[in-house]
């Protein structure tokens, strides 16, 4: 799976979790500029993401993601294992 459609996939939880079916994710964004993408929310994000893709994130890895881009990193590389 290539990037592009990995940054596809987690838009649509981003929109489907935020409520805001116009979001454009970009890797750099990180939660300071999403409106709604508060704790409580980012759990949520994180657990859209594990069943989406079917992988399971450590606590570690998802307090190092501090942005779009590190989240899809980390799904990149749980992916293709």
């Amino acid at each position: 799976m290539g990037n592009q459609e990995i940054l596809s996939r987690t838009q649509e939880i981003f929109r489907e979790v935020l409520d805001q079916p116009d979001l454009e994710l970009i890797p750099s964004m990180t939660a300071q500029d999403v409106e709604g993408w508060d704790s409580l929310n980012h759990v949520r994000l994180i657990v859209g993401i594990e069943r989406e893709f079917g992988i399971r994130m450590k606590g570690s890895e998802v307090v190092k993601a501090a942005c779009v881009g590190d989240l899809l990193t980390i799904i990149s590389e749980k992916y293709k294992k």
